[in-house]
């Protein structure tokens, strides 16, 4: 019994990780294979009972689990990302609810027959979103980023908000109704959000205290973070039930917005343990479901779907999109936009059980349901959201920046050329002091490693569809190199030599090109740039052509780039032949005359 149990939990995990895995080879979202495999592991197969695996904790691992994920969402949400577009996200997660609220309970209560008061609460289910589902569809979809900092933010702080209109219908149906339940609900409602706020404040407050003052040492900030998230989580539930969700989101967007509050340790940490989370448990909650439930619901239950998309959601965007600045092609695409996710199969899976043990008719049918749209609504909008963001115009622009890895000195200087030809840059490094430099200089920069967790979630690149490896280490541009193959393309990148690799004589990096020569490596080009080399400009035409820049430039300058007459910009390497003439413009690293002489005369 206790070797079946293991065996059970450890292919859930291989399960789990092959769904990422092909999810993310198809970039498509990894919903749609969890569901598939909870549903043929469950009840297609019956090799899957997560009621018999688990037994009373099945509820709580999941109430848990949704914490965390919640939490780590909360983590990434910025105030200063939604700068301009507040409004449009504070309606999203008030007077839009009601709008999507009271839309699918009405549907639900004349299409299916649902009893009104498991229609309302099924209303209050289907306002979630979803991180889980909402962020590898916009990496997939790549929209603007107002789109998707509306998208993101909608997602994360909608789930919790989410499940805590669900408890307060929930409270509202057992009570009884009338007059008194109305007053009962609403007093739970101020009960819930005051103990959520106060808990998840204090949680995040003590945190942060922890990280400020280093009362621990780093090795110990992963394990204290995801306990304290277990403690505010279940003492905010112990005080309030239901009201642990909304304290985890308080207490991760406390610490996103704290000044100077270094987190993407614990950032990186609860990203890897989310995205197991949600694996496992999209599995166990597919695995829990009745086939035979789902053919019962019919066509009334794809006409609430339907519902949902063409009507609920439109209406929604049109109510809090109202006076913005939005034009009517971001308004359509948010419109579309709105997959549901693990909160909803959670919680639908908590009160269908609850109502089931309080005798209420119809209740077993909240989870098929729940099911029907999460499923509708993940693989209709993953089909279709990028082309009617391309049809829209509002998708990302033509991919022709530069993601660079590193923020030293080359890279600062070759970064500041390309940025005045109108070719977006981002710059990539782990050492501050070469990021802040960097911003100083008006450029565009990520602080961290290019090839990380934090990374994946929160690297924008719209716009950009080049590698230019230009860090000292190889090791950093041989990860980068790997990392970034599928998403630009193997002919779009492009690695600077180190030394080493300059002595080794390599002939070929793992993937892509050898940027600008073989000869030329990182500590070539960072000593001359040290010795006030600047990067020109030369335009070729018919009386000053190749012939004329190359006796120019020959011997004070190294050749990078070259802009054709099209505008189309090329790196210059070893394996591509280019015929310049005129009309064509050259990117040349020159030193001065002065330091020329220096230089002969040393030698």
């Amino acid at each position: 019994m206790h070797t079946d149990i293991l065996l059970t939990l450890a292919l859930i995990g291989l399960l789990a990780i092959l769904c990422q895995w092909f999810a993310w080879w198809v970039k498509l979202p990894a919903i749609l294979f969890l569901l598939l495999s909870g549903i043929v592991a469950g009840p297609v197969t019956g090799w899957l009972n997560p009621d018999a695996l688990f037994g009373e904790l099945l509820f709580p691992i999941i109430s848990l689990s949704v914490g965390v994920i919640l939490f780590e969402g909360a983590l990434t949400l910025r105030f200063r990302e939604i700068a301009g577009l507040e409004t449009v996200v504070r309606r999203m997660v008030s007077s839009g609810v009601l709008v999507t609220w009271a839309v699918v309970s009405l549907a639900t209560h004349y299409l299916l027959a649902f009893p009104l008061e498991l229609a309302i609460l099924f209303g209050a289910i289907m306002v979630v979103t979803g991180p889980t589902v909402i962020v590898p569809m916009l990496r997939t979809v790549r929209p603007n980023s107002r789109i998707s900092n509306i998208l993101r933010w909608e997602g994360i702080v909608i789930d919790p908000l989410g499940a805590l209109l669900a408890v307060l219908v929930f409270e509202f149906i057992i009570s009884g109704q009338g007059s008194q339940a109305l007053e009962h609900t609403l007093l739970q409602f101020a009960k819930t959000i005051l103990i959520g706020v106060l808990v998840g404040g204090g949680g995040g407050f003590a945190l942060e205290q922890i990280l400020r003052r280093h009362l621990m040492p780093e090795y110990l900030h992963n394990v204290a973070a995801l306990v304290l998230v277990f403690v505010v989580f279940a003492a905010s539930d112990t005080l309030m039930a239901e009201s642990g969700l909304l304290s985890v989101t308080v207490m991760g967007i406390w610490l996103a917005n704290r000044k100077d509050l270094n987190i993407e340790h614990i950032l990186n940490f609860k990203e890897s343990l989310s995205v197991l989370l949600i694996s496992g448990l999209f599995i166990l909650l597919a695995a829990r479901l009745d086939l035979g439930q789902i053919q019962a619901l019919g066509w009334p239950a794809l006409a609430v779907l339907a519902v949902l998309q063409f009507v609920a959601r439109p209406l929604k965007v049109m109510v809090a999109a109202f006076g913005s600045n939005l034009n009517w092609r971001e308004r359509a695409l948010l419109s579309w936009i709105a997959p549901r996710g693990i909160v909803a199969a959670a919680v639908a899976a908590i009160f269908s059980l609850q109502l089931q043990q309080q005798g209420y008719a119809a209740a077993e049918l909240l989870v098929p349901l729940t099911f029907i749209v999460i499923i509708g609504t993940v693989v209709l909008q993953s089909a279709t959201a990028g082309l009617l963001a391309r049809a829209l115009k509002v998708a990302e622009p033509e991919p022709s920046g530069f993601l660079i890895v590193g923020a030293n000195p080359v890279a600062r200087t070759l970064a500041e050329s390309l940025v005045k030809h109108d070719y977006d840059c981002l710059l990539c490094d782990t050492n501050w002091s070469y990021v802040r430099t960097a911003r100083m200089h008006g450029l565009k920069t990520f602080y961290g490693h290019p090839v990380s967790q934090d990374a994946d979630r929160r690297l924008d690149l719209v716009g950009l569809g080049r590698l230019l490896a230009l860090s000292p280490q190889r090791e950093v541009n041989a990860l980068a190199v790997v990392r970034y193959r599928r998403e630009f393309g193997e002919g779009n990148l492009y690695t600077l030599l180190s030394r080493e690799e300059g002595e080794k004589a390599q002939d070929k990096p793992e993937a892509g090109y050898i940027a600008f020569s073989r000869e030329l490596t990182y500590q070539h080009l960072a000593e001359w740039i040290s010795l006030g080399a600047e990067m020109h400009e030369t335009r070729l035409s018919e009386s000053f052509d190749f012939d004329a820049y190359y006796e120019k430039y020959f011997d004070k300058g190294i050749l990078l780039f070259a802009i054709d007459p099209r505008g189309r910009l090329r790196v210059i390497v070893e394996d591509r032949d280019l015929e310049f003439g005129p009309g064509w413009t050259l990117l040349t690293l020159v030193r001065s005359e002065e330091e020329k002489v220096k230089t002969e005369a040393q030698a």
